[in-house]
Order: C-alpha cells, then structure tokens, then sequence
C-alpha cells in the first residue's frame, strides 16, 4: 500500500478538533465536530445517549436526542442553533418527514436553515435518523 500524505493546510488556518462528553462519543474513527477557522463541520448524529444506545421512543425521540446532540456540540465549539447554516437528514423511512419536521421546527423556530433530506437504505446501529 502507498504512503498516502494528505495535503496540509496553510499555517494560517486554525484547525480545532471538538469533541464533548455531553453528547455520545463517535462510533468510529471521526471526532464529533472539526471546526476550520469560524467554520463548524458536525459529524452525523443519530438519536443515542452517551452509553452509544439509541434512545426508546422510535423516530422523533431519535430525532429530538439527534438535535440534542448537535446542541451540545455546538455549545462546546462555542455556538447555538442560530448559528447553523445546512444540515442534512438522513430517514430509514422517508414516510416519517412530517414527524421529523415536527421536532426540528421545535429547534429551529426563528433560523431555519437550509436542509436536505434522503432516504437511506440503512443507518448505523440500526437508527431511524442520522442528522448532520
């Protein structure tokens, strides 16, 4: 196998690692968030506690803990919810959108961002949502 040497970044751009003890530790090999200069990338969050177990109560309790999560991450890197740009959600079932929405428009009532939304074959852990 090659050496694979990714590029670096130019000495002027701050990378930050954030990782929080609020919100569940990743499943793999990723950080919870990276934030570039004043940009925050949140990996994907599914609906589990800190023990890494999804949470009872199906889709929106999935949804609500996700957006928790985001929550908790976004406090440590120093933000809020009114600081999000874009998220993406991923649904093991398309049909449960409206249920979805219902709890994001919980979190999000007076700074919607812009969003995309996909069915997915499968998430990890067997999720119902994964939100990002």
């Amino acid at each position: 196998m090659a050496n694979f040497n990714p590029p670096s970044m130019p000495g002027s751009v701050c990378r930050k690692i954030i990782n929080c003890g609020d919100a569940p530790a990743a499943i793999g090999p990723y950080n919870q968030a990276v934030q570039i200069d004043k940009t925050l990338y949140i990996s994907g969050q599914l609906g589990m506690d800190t023990n890494l177990s999804l949470v009872n109560g199906g889709v929106e309790e999935e949804t609500r803990k996700a957006l928790e999560n985001i929550g908790f991450i976004l406090r440590a890197a120093g933000g809020s919810y009114r600081d999000v740009i874009k998220t993406t959600i991923l649904l093991r079932d398309i049909t449960n959108f409206s249920k979805v929405n219902s709890i994001y428009s919980d979190f999000f009532q007076d700074h919607e961002p812009a969003r995309a939304a996909f069915q997915v074959a499968a998430l990890p852990k067997g999720g119902n949502v994964e939100i990002e």
